[in-house]
């Protein structure tokens, strides 16, 4: 759709780069789905959004023998006849012909389309850059200043593009003007040029009663953050959950597996006003945690097997463990990933970069698994909503060009990647820093440093984001992997406090785990308080996440007390008699997730790294596959119908119905049943055939919300 400007461009000599280009982005022909395509659209290419001026003057001006423009009769330039829909045009009106973007195409045309380079944009400023808005619907106007290296200043509001992240949220002109429906924190993205900002619009939620008094000021430097947000949107906070919940939260959150029903116990009948920070300690001292953080570990860094190879995997799982043991700074457990070379069935951090195929891949890999950003989009063009370049994405895939990703990793004396621009070996570069010498040896260790250096502006908030997203259920950033100016975090002064925590402690798992964990954000209840009920993001009250699916199922081996068997595939492998992992193996400690598959059924979609990306959100009972798995297959029933299993034993034990109705609640929810609960059980326990009922009994606990998410 054509839209309509009554503006006019300052006087002067057109300029190509910061006029003209501008306009076609304003009207989207360099926008991806028209010209700016990566094959173009119609035999005619721009660079995505202007990413490109050399390249777009070319193409327009002196491809196709100039027939674009028409130097003698500006009028009749293909450039002005298309946009404005004077011929056939695919793309439809774009503006119209006597528009201010017409006739300032039109002026330049007629000045010899030159290239001009009079000036370069030096930045943006965008007024307000954020807002607070009373009342929904309400309205907003931005302004838009572009200041130049000649020191000029325009405003370039009119030729800004708008993009809200949330269209049902927010609705912006082509003017700036914001209209904002509904409340929440939302955030637009304004692109001039190849500056592209997010600004961040808040609008309070209705009071759901009488106006509160604003917070009391947190002990936490955590809950002085969440709780300030809180009262900008004027959302209430939910009550500490209770001691059982509590303990069944960081019991999963920091082991992976639930509490035993005799440490539900003892832990509900401690007076100690302290239990639970003591219970973080102790918790994060265990061999359970290590465990558990391997295996998250290995999740995020998309540990995987490669044929023939699970040897290496294991070496791999085993490095992992022992850092995690120990607890190692993770930046240099990075850097040692990057730099690691040789054998990978002796040295475990060289298959760090067996787990993609070519340097390429190994540059996205390394940019998502370690830093947080998203390179990817800068393969075929400059990223459109973040600062990278084609020479990062290819400089940094340079990098490790020369990497022979064999059994034995090592790296070779040649080795090049080509840029797709220049068709030439791409320059090995620190993505948005600065080139290394083609020549350069140790080009590795160079990144390395660069990563693990307390002042590198990703590392610590990439992590630190995923450490809240593990606790907290949603990362401050989400997606966790897409760090980005234009993504902004729901808590932007948080999750800086938190990436400097994670960097004063030295970038170790345990103290900053520890600071959440003793926040009140943290501690609060799943029940949403009134007024809150569809907060999913500022943590006015626990959110109820998924258990992950390994967890799941140790989780029902721990209840019923029927450990899961997994075959060990090496042996199968080296074609020797199949023999099963040790008794007692959790999921979760299996070095090749494909272990798992078979056991976890339409639970196992996110479980092998190969075919995932990042940290995964696992499969949930709302999903039929699951629901039908969960209803008809063995994951449970196996376990349920096996006499041995705890249920089953203990409804065969003499024991009063209100002691093993308590028993089971222990078992599966970790905790005692309500007075309510334990009428109604005692209700259907009743009368003849004890055993049968209480397998149903055992199965309904089993498939119910509360056991199957992490509350």
């Amino acid at each position: 759709m054509a839209f309509v400007l009554t503006l006019v461009f300052a006087a002067g000599p057109v300029d190509f780069d910061t006029e003209v280009l501008p306009v076609l982005t304003k009207g989207g022909c360099n926008a991806g789905a028209c010209h700016g395509a990566a094959a173009g659209r119609g035999g005619f290419k721009l660079s995505l959004f202007g990413g490109d001026p050399a390249a777009d003057w070319r193409a327009i001006v002196q491809e196709l023998e100039g027939r674009r423009v028409n130097l003698a009769h500006p009028h009749r330039s293909l450039l002005l006849q298309k946009p404005t829909l004077l011929v056939d045009h695919e793309g439809g009106e774009r503006f119209s012909e006597n528009s201010p973007f017409a006739r300032l195409l039109s002026d330049w045309i007629a000045a010899g389309a030159p290239r001009g380079l009079s000036r370069r944009l030096s930045r943006v400023e965008i007024e307000p850059s954020t807002a607070v808005v009373p009342n929904p619907p309400a309205e907003l106007k931005l302004q838009v200043s572009a200041h130049f290296d000649d020191g000029s200043e325009r405003d370039v509001t009119h030729l800004a593009v708008y993009v809200p992240a949330d269209p049902a949220a927010t609705r912006v002109s082509d003017l700036g003007e914001i209209s904002v429906q509904r409340p929440g924190r939302h955030a637009v993205v304004v692109r001039f040029l190849t500056d592209v900002q997010a600004i961040q619009i808040t609008a309070p939620f209705p009071l759901a009663g009488p106006a509160r008094d604003p917070p009391a000021t947190a002990s936490h430097w955590i809950d002085r953050e969440i709780d300030t947000t809180l009262a900008e949107l004027r959302l209430p906070r939910a009550p500490r959950a209770d001691d059982a919940t509590l303990l069944r939260r960081i019991t999963l959150d920091l082991t992976g597996r639930l509490p035993a029903p005799d440490r539900v116990r003892g832990y509900l009948n401690d007076g100690d006003p302290d239990k639970f920070a003591a219970e973080a300690r102790r918790l994060l001292a265990s061999a359970e945690f290590s465990e558990y953080w391997t295996y998250q570990l290995a999740r995020w860094l998309r540990v995987r097997t490669g044929p023939n190879d699970e040897e290496s995997t294991r070496v791999y799982h085993a490095w992992l463990h022992a850092q995690v043991r120990r607890d190692q700074p993770l930046n240099k457990l990075a850097a040692e990933l990057l730099t690691a070379t040789g054998p990978t069935r002796e040295v475990g951090p060289a298959s760090f970069h067996r787990t993609v195929g070519d340097a390429r891949a190994e540059a996205e890999h390394v940019a998502e698994s370690l830093l947080a950003i998203r390179l990817r989009c800068a393969n075929c063009h400059n990223h459109p909503l973040d600062r990278w370049t084609q020479d990062d994405y290819h400089g940094l895939a340079a990098i490790f060009a020369r990497l022979d990703r064999g059994p034995v990793v090592s790296i070779r004396s040649t080795g090049d990647v080509i840029h797709p621009l220049t068709g030439e070996p791409a320059i090995p570069r620190i993505p948005g820093d600065r080139d290394l010498p083609p020549e350069m040896a140790g080009r590795q260790a160079f990144l390395a440093d660069w990563v693990a250096d307390p002042a590198n502006p990703y590392f610590a908030q990439a992590w630190a984001n995923r450490l809240w997203q593990s606790l907290l259920g949603r990362g401050l950033v989400e997606p966790s992997d897409d760090l980005r100016p234009t993504n902004p975090a729901s808590h932007p002064a948080l999750i800086a406090k938190l990436a400097r925590s994670f960097a004063a402690h030295d970038f170790r798992l345990r103290p900053l785990l520890q600071e959440i964990l003793l926040s009140e954000a943290y501690q609060r209840s799943a029940s949403p308080p009134k007024g809150a009920e569809h907060d999913d993001r500022f943590h006015s009250h626990a959110l109820a996440k998924p258990l992950p699916a390994e967890v799941l199922l140790d989780a029902i081996s721990d209840a019923t007390g029927i450990p899961s068997q997994f075959r060990d595939s090496i042996s199968a492998l080296r074609r020797e008699p199949a023999s099963p992992q040790p008794a007692g193996t959790r999921a979760i400690a299996l070095y090749t997730p494909q272990l798992a598959a078979e056991a976890l059924g339409p639970l196992a979609g996110c479980t092998n790294p190969a075919r995932c990306s990042g940290a995964d959100i696992p499969p949930t009972l709302d999903d039929l596959a699951v629901q039908l798995h969960w209803l008809n297959g063995p994951l449970v029933n196996a376990k349920l119908a096996d006499r041995a299993n705890a249920f089953h034993q203990l409804a065969a034990s003499p024991i009063s119905t209100k002691k093993l109705i308590e028993e089971y609640y222990l078992r599966t929810l970790s905790r005692l049943p309500s007075a309510a609960e334990a009428k109604f059980w005692h209700a259907e326990l009743a009368g003849t055939g004890r055993e049968k009922k209480c397998e149903d009994f055992a199965w309904s606990l089993l498939g119910s919300r509360e056991f199957v998410s992490n509350h």
